[in-house]
């Protein structure tokens, strides 16, 4: 199913592989029974994969209710994001909506998933961003003609969740991986180690991810290792990671990043795949 060139993200997300896709994909293993991706994000790699059977996975409870609801009612969702407009006054009201609990819990899953993808799409350098308190707080973005509606796209993903075999869940990535058996292969792309103090950003959820969390990561994978299931994942190339991961196979690639508030700190920037197979 790589053949499926419509189907591909829908929304814009911290870290996305779109840059990376190729240098992923030339690593994946040709044979495996079933998909594991615990931090789903924007899906760049499932997307370019296709596989006939995934277990996808993101504790940001927003993102997976955009991905159910693609699969599941997509005439709906195609529908209520033609309501949308683009405007300042309308962004933040529409944006403020997760400030009041009681308004926010009357909105339908479809809503929710319409509101998301909207303010994705009009938001300052089109990302998700959430506060400690876990509200949407990326600022409106002032483009002239963004593709709030990518109704192909929208429905191509929604032919792919519905002619596969898709398993979706919200949970911390452990627990994720708990099922899963020896002929499995897992990608996992964790928030990145910040490679300064002020480059850190792991804004898609209110829980954040710092060192002690990437630590528990590595030692998932060595239990993944142990079980003799194949892993591959993508971070920062920063010493803590290589010096984390030093007994895997490790390699240094380039992607480009576009979400910096510099604009003179965009650009190709080192990042490691590593992986326990050859």
């Amino acid at each position: 199913m790589r053949n499926n060139v419509r189907a591909a993200p829908v929304i814009k997300w911290a870290g996305g592989k779109r840059q990376l896709r190729d240098e992923i994909l030339k690593r994946v293993p040709d044979n495996f029974s079933t998909y594991y991706e615990p931090f789903i994000g924007g899906g760049a790699v499932l997307f370019a994969l296709c596989p006939k059977k995934a277990v996808i996975n993101d504790v940001n409870s927003e993102l997976i209710n955009i991905y159910q609801v693609i699969r599941d009612d997509v005439d709906a969702l195609v529908s209520d994001l033609k309501k949308h407009e683009n405007s300042s006054e309308y962004f933040y009201n529409l944006r403020e909506k997760d400030r009041d609990t009681e308004s926010f819990h009357r909105l339908s899953p479809v809503e929710k998933a319409s509101r998301i993808i909207y303010l994705n799409k009009t938001c300052y350098n089109g990302l998700f961003r959430v506060n400690r308190a876990g509200e949407f707080n990326a600022p409106y973005g002032f483009y002239k003609n963004p593709n709030i509606v990518n109704e192909p796209v929208l429905r191509a993903v929604s032919q792919y969740f519905n002619s596969a075999e898709i398993r979706f869940s919200c949970m911390d990535f452990e627990e994720s991986l708990k099922s899963i058996e020896k002929d499995c292969f897992v990608y996992l792309d964790p928030p990145y180690d910040p490679v300064s103090t002020t480059a850190n950003f792991t804004g898609y959820d209110k829980g954040g991810f710092n060192k002690g969390e990437q630590i528990r990561l590595k030692n998932v994978c060595d239990r993944l290792n142990k079980m003799g299931i194949r892993f591959l994942l993508s971070n920062s190339a920063t010493d803590f990671i290589t010096q984390l991961y030093i007994d895997y196979k490790i390699d240094i690639v380039q992607a480009k990043r576009a979400i910096n508030s510099n604009p003179d700190k965009r650009g190709e920037i080192d990042e490691v795949l590593i992986r326990n197979y050859e």
